[in-house]
């Protein structure tokens, strides 16, 4: 099974994720964010992965580091249930659209870390989650899972369903590109290695 358990505690967060690339979409979310919770819950349901997030930070303050930690630890637990990568597609395409919104998400399990973040998010707040943390949290989860990250945002009004739109299109890009192809011997790789 690939799968991992990763804890991480700070002096302002302390965030626990267990994680499995081979799920069923079972999540157990927690994280003092609610917004988060939401996006997190999806992400695992709609990538088919079984997942156990919670996190305890200081929200008395803002969601930021909540948020940013939670990208660390879930891009090392993704990273981790990688394991050798032998066998992997490495690549993953997909476009999620909700109501008005149409985002894709393009991923590259190559080790080498990179977001590229196309599109607006038209409003600065959605409830109370300050909506510039989902690209935090993003670039955080490509940094620690050592991946290429495109999100493209083709078009939306409404922030929350932009936002859901490219949390669920991570979500089937990274069940996409993390998927096993028998056909690949070794790792999918003319250098011969993605570590």
């Amino acid at each position: 099974m690939r799968k991992s358990d990763i804890t991480r505690k700070t002096n302002e967060t302390e965030i626990a994720v267990s994680f499995s690339l081979d799920g069923k979409g079972q999540a157990d979310i927690n994280t003092g964010v609610p917004f988060m919770d939401h996006m997190l819950d999806l992400f695992i349901k709609h990538g088919q992965f079984d997942g156990r997030i919670h996190a305890n930070g200081d929200t008395h303050i803002d969601d930021h580091h909540t948020t940013e930690d939670i990208g660390i630890v879930l891009g090392q637990a993704v990273l981790e249930a990688l394991g050798d990568k032998k066998g992997l597609r490495r690549y993953g395409n997909a476009f999620v659209p909700m109501d008005d919104a149409l985002a894709q998400v393009v991923i590259d399990c190559s080790n080498r870390p990179h977001l590229e973040f196309r599109g607006d998010i038209p409003n600065a707040k959605v409830g109370a989650f300050d909506t510039e943390l989902v690209h935090e949290f993003l670039w955080k989860f490509a940094l620690e899972s050592r991946m290429n990250v495109h999100v493209i945002v083709h078009y939306g009004r409404n922030t929350h369903h932009i936002i859901e739109a490219v949390f669920k299109a991570l979500a089937r890009a990274l069940d996409d590109a993390t998927m096993i192809d028998p056909r690949v011997e070794g790792v999918p790789s003319t250098k011969g290695l993605l570590t």
